[in-house]
């Protein structure tokens, strides 16, 4: 399973594989031949009120893995994770997201969840 993070702005390269949007909201002022998105897996994202407390703090960051990954075990996360399961036993899968700090993210997050034993 080989899961790639990439900001969303940063242009395709074939490497990329299947290339999944994670982010609630699209991304601003990028147009969706721009960005290139295979899917857009909006469930996977993490909820309005865990994003806006958050607020890419790295001090954070501990406390908000830990949130994201309780959300992603929800029932609303659930068929979209199964997803992504199968499309990176698929192949090559790319998690894009729209965040600045490329370190502390939910598609970093994501794929750490991703990564975890079942």
């Amino acid at each position: 399973m080989t899961i790639y993070v990439k900001r969303v702005y940063d242009p395709p390269i074939p490497e990329d594989g299947c290339r999944v949007l994670v982010d609630r909201l699209w991304p601003r002022g990028l147009s969706k031949e721009r960005a290139a998105v295979d899917e857009w897996l909006r469930e996977v994202a993490p909820s309005t009120a865990l994003r806006r407390w958050f607020a890419h703090d790295p001090a954070r960051w501990d406390e908000f893995k830990q949130r994201y990954w309780e959300e992603l075990t929800g029932a609303a996360a659930c068929e979209a994770v199964k997803r992504l399961r199968t499309l990176a036993a698929a192949g090559e899968v790319t998690l894009l997201h729209a965040a600045k700090d490329e370190v502390h993210n939910n598609a970093v997050a994501l794929r750490e969840y991703l990564a975890l034993p079942r």
